[in-house]
């Protein structure tokens, strides 16, 4: 393992710290790796926004439609642009090596989603916490050969 990075929230720090740890190296924080932003309701849990969410997220992942945003929070062009920005910047830095990133759910699937073209099947298979998966870069672009499994899934592609 050739790095380990994170985004800037705590939990993600804290499991990169664990990871970085046991292999003798430091976690690299990276700000793009960072969860969906939604602007003026981030930290809102009630339901009108939670159901804004998760409407936001499956246009984005099962409709393809990046355009739709939670309030005056990114849409998803801008997630896939900086999370691609992130992971191109991680594998430049460490050619023909692996590196671990430690994201969050939303910004990770629709990411890999578009950059990986997995389809709508993994909608309904949410990347389940601390599960390892591999994604690669290779000249043709990025491919994501399997989608952790989660209850019913084989999480093969």
């Amino acid at each position: 393992m050739a790095g380990v990075y994170a985004s800037p929230a705590r939990r993600s720090q804290q499991t990169a710290e664990i990871i970085a740890a046991a292999q003798g190296l430091r976690p690299t924080t990276k700000a793009d790796l960072a969860e969906v932003g939604i602007g003026a309701v981030e930290g809102a849990t009630d339901p009108a926004t939670r159901a804004r969410t998760a409407e936001v997220l499956r246009s984005w992942v099962v409709d393809g439609d990046l355009d739709p945003r939670v309030a005056d929070g990114e849409d998803g062009h801008a997630v896939v642009v900086r999370m691609t920005r992130a992971l191109d910047a991680i594998v430049d830095a460490h050619p023909g090596a692996t590196a671990v990133v430690v994201g969050h759910v939303a910004s990770l699937t629709v990411a890999l989603a578009t950059i990986c073209h997995l389809g709508t099947e993994i909608w309904g298979a949410p990347l389940p916490y601390a599960v390892p998966f591999l994604v690669v870069r290779t000249p043709d672009g990025w491919r994501c050969p399997s989608w952790p499994a989660g209850p019913g899934t084989t999480g093969q592609r």
